[in-house]
C-alpha cells in the first residue's frame, strides 16, 4: 500500500483516455512523477500537454504494449529517468465481439496481444525493478493494478475473446499478488474489473493494426459493435470515479476493485453454477428481452 503519493512515479498505459488518463490526473494533484503510454499519437500528445501544464514532470512514450522490444525500451526509459516506479497501471485495452468461432485469428493476435501480452510484459519487466528498489529501502512500497473487466469474472455471449483475455488479466493478477505475497511485504497487486463506463474502449477500431482494418465485419460482430456502444455510452458510473476507486484501493492494498458491485450478483451465480456442476447460467435472466433481441438478430437469414 502506498499512502503518500508525492515525488512518486506512476506508469500508466492507455493514458490517452479513459482510466489511464483519469489516473494521471489524480496523479499530477498528488505531486507524482507520471509516465505516459499510449499508442494513439494525437490522444497522447494532447494529454502530455494537459499533465504537463500542471507541473507534473512526465515522460511521454507512443508504444504498442503487445511489442516486447518496445515494452522493454519503456521500461529502460523509465528506470533512466525517474529510477523504478512505485506504481504500474497495465490498463491498456481494446474490445472486438462477435460469435467466437467467426474471429480470425488476426483478431486474436490483436486482442490478446493489447489486453494480456501488454499486462504480461508490464508485470514482467517492471515487478523486478520494483522488488530490487523495495530490497534496498525498507520504507519503498509499490503497487501494480492491471485492467481486467466484469468480462474477466463473467462469460457474456458475442464477445469471446475479450473474455478470454479479461480472465486471463483477472487469473494472472491473482497469481502475481499471491506470488509478490512469498517474496515480499513491500509491493502488492490489484486488479480492476470495471462494467460497462464510458470510455474510448467501445470504439477500439479506431487502433486496429493495418492487417485488421481491411476485414469485413461479420453480422455477430457488428451487432456486438452496436451493442457494446450503447452500453458503455449509457454507463452512469465515470472513468473519474474508477480512477479514484484505483488510488483508494492502492492506499488500502485492496485487490479487487469493482466500478458496479451491484453485478458481483452475477458472478455469484456464476460460481455458485461451478461448484453445484450445473450448465452455465441465462446470461440474459436479469433483461431476457436483451436475449431476445439478440437471438433474432442473430438468426435472421
Amino acid at each position: 500500500m502506498i499512502q503518500d503519493f508525492k515525488g512518486k512515479t506512476a506508469v500508466l498505459t492507455g493514458a490517452g483516455s479513459g482510466f489511464g488518463l483519469e489516473c494521471a490526473r489524480i496523479g499530477a494533484k498528488l505531486g507524482m512523477n507520471l509516465v505516459l503510454v499510449d499508442v494513439q499519437q494525437d490522444a497522447l500528445d494532447k494529454a502530455t500537454a494537459e499533465i504537463e501544464a500542471t507541473g507534473a514532470k512526465v515522460l511521454s512514450r507512443k508504444v504498442d504494449v503487445s511489442s516486447n522490444e518496445q515494452m522493454e525500451a519503456l521500461a529502460a526509459d523509465v528506470e533512466k529517468t525517474f529510477g523504478a516506479p512505485h506504481f504500474v497501471f497495465n490498463n491498456a485495452g481494446v474490445g472486438s465481439g462477435g460469435l467466437i468461432w467467426e474471429n480470425s485469428v488476426k483478431d486474436w493476435e490483436w486482442v490478446l496481444g493489447v489486453n494480456l501480452w501488454g499486462v504480461v510484459h508490464g508485470v514482467r519487466l517492471f515487478t523486478p525493478m520494483m522488488l530490487a528498489a523495495a530490497k534496498k529501502d525498507p520504507a519503498w512500497r509499490g503497487h501494480i493494478v492491471n485492467t481486467a473487466s466484469m468480462a474477466g469474472l463473467l462469460t457474456p455471449p458475442n464477445m469471446g475473446i475479450y473474455n478470454v483475455s479479461k480472465h486471463a488479466v483477472v487469473s494472472l493478477t491473482e497469481t502475481l499478488y499471491q506470488d509478490l505475497k512469498l517474496v515480499s511485504d513491500q509491493v502488492s497487486a490489484s486488479v480492476l474489473c470495471p462494467y460497462f463506463v464510458p470510455t474510448g474502449i467501445s470504439q477500439s477500431h479506431r487502433n486496429r493494426p493495418a492487417g485488421l482494418a481491411d476485414e469485413k465485419a461479420t453480422q455477430s460482430q457488428l451487432i456486438g459493435q452496436a451493442m457494446s456502444d450503447k452500453a458503455v455510452s449509457s454507463g452512469k458510473i465515470t472513468a473519474a470515479q474508477v480512477a479514484q476507486l484505483v488510488f483508494d484501493a492502492i492506499t488500502a492494498d485492496q485487490f479487487y476493485i469493482f466500478s458496479h458491485p451491484r453485478a458481483l450478483g452475477n458472478v455469484r451465480a456464476r460460481m455458485e453454477g461451478i461448484v453445484n456442476i450445473t450448465n452455465p447460467a441465462d446470461p440474459f435472466h436479469e433483461r431476457p428481452e436483451i436475449g431476445v433481441a439478440l437471438r433474432a438478430a442473430l438468426r435472421q437469414t
